[in-house]
């Protein structure tokens, strides 16, 4: 697997070596595997994954979920490579293994201009 969504749940601090690092604490998954790409169909493999519920989808949206048989979820990304996943299969952060270092990128806010 070569991605996982979440969402930063805070900050914490981790003692390694009597020095003291910060640490993002973030909720990664659980993921549902939304749709597949294929080499014959789509040009390319991939599997698209949806993480959090959507309380509030547009028409839409609700049509795709739909289709899929599944519920509505809030975000969608599409992570390419070869998987053995199915439409409909949970993926959690037990994919990654104990002391396993990770590469997390986010989005911001994007407040603008902030200040005087």
């Amino acid at each position: 697997m070569s991605g996982l969504l979440g969402k930063k749940i805070g900050m914490t601090q981790v003692f390694l070596e009597g020095k003291v690092v910060p640490a993002t604490a973030i909720s990664a998954g659980p993921c549902f595997v939304v749709n597949t790409r294929t080499k014959e169909k789509n040009g390319y493999n991939a599997i698209q994954l949806g993480y959090g519920e959507d309380k509030r989808p547009g028409v839409p949206k609700r049509g795709y979920f739909k289709k899929q048989g599944l519920s509505c979820k809030k975000h969608l990304m599409e992570f390419r490579g070869e998987f053995d996943y199915k439409i409909g299969d949970k993926i959690g952060a037990d994919i990654f293994k104990e002391n396993e270092i990770v590469k997390v990128s986010a989005v911001s806010k994007g407040k603008g201009f902030q200040g005087v």
